[in-house]
């Protein structure tokens, strides 16, 4: 009887320890093939499309201009696209909900033991997708209070007012109107229950909707 193929592997992480770390991890799993591991976001896109691996394993913060989210919209929106499989640090809305739209199959934090990483690459090779379990909890919550739940351009906003961006600002990298900003943080406002720029910050930091 012919034994399965492996599961072809790409990672994509700009710490080289993280990407040895998940070598020497990935390597002792029965049925499964690195097939290269790079530092950037774009070096991530142009392999997956040249060696066609099963699964990318992605970070989201990179050195480079482009980030995991971007690489992985890249990588998902090309025919017979490799599954992507976001492994990171942050757990928050607004990581979450970027990669998830970006077209992400899993979204894994990188404390994960050994036996739960390999569970999620093997579901993720499936098609099926492949949560952490705070992340399934976070999205599950949304789901039960949407009324009160930011959306992602709404996460995006405030996540830009955390790292000190004026409205101008946001408004000329979100391509949005400043109307329209000012009209998001309304929105942002009535659902976190605050009157001001910081009381936003330090509520959706507090519940883990932005990054500190």
């Amino acid at each position: 009887m012919t034994p399965p193929a492996p599961i072809r592997l790409l990672l994509a992480d700009d710490h080289p320890v993280v990407r040895a770390g998940l070598r020497a991890v990935l390597e002792t799993e029965p049925g499964f093939r690195i097939v290269a591991d790079v530092p950037t976001a774009e070096e991530a896109v142009e392999l997956a499309g040249r060696l066609a691996p099963d699964v990318v394993l992605m970070d989201l913060r990179f050195d480079g201009e482009m980030r995991g989210s971007g690489a992985t919209a890249a990588i998902t929106a090309r025919e017979n696209a490799p599954r992507v499989l976001i492994l990171t640090t942050y757990d928050t809305d607004v990581d979450i909900l970027a990669a998830i739209e970006a077209g992400a199959t899993g979204y894994l934090l990188k404390d994960a033991p050994p036996e739960e990483l390999a569970a999620a690459v093997r579901t993720a090779a499936a098609g099926q997708s492949a949560l952490a379990p705070t992340v399934a909890l976070r999205l599950m919550d949304r789901m039960r209070a949407p009324a009160t739940a930011l959306s992602r351009r709404e996460t995006e906003v405030l996540q830009l007012v955390a790292d000190g961006l004026s409205n101008a600002r946001i408004s000329r990298q979100l391509f949005l109107s400043q109307a329209t900003v000012k009209s998001h943080l309304v929105h942002i406002y009535a659902k976190l229950g605050v009157d001001s720029r910081t009381s936003a910050v330090a509520a959706a930091t507090a519940r883990g909707l932005i990054r500190r």
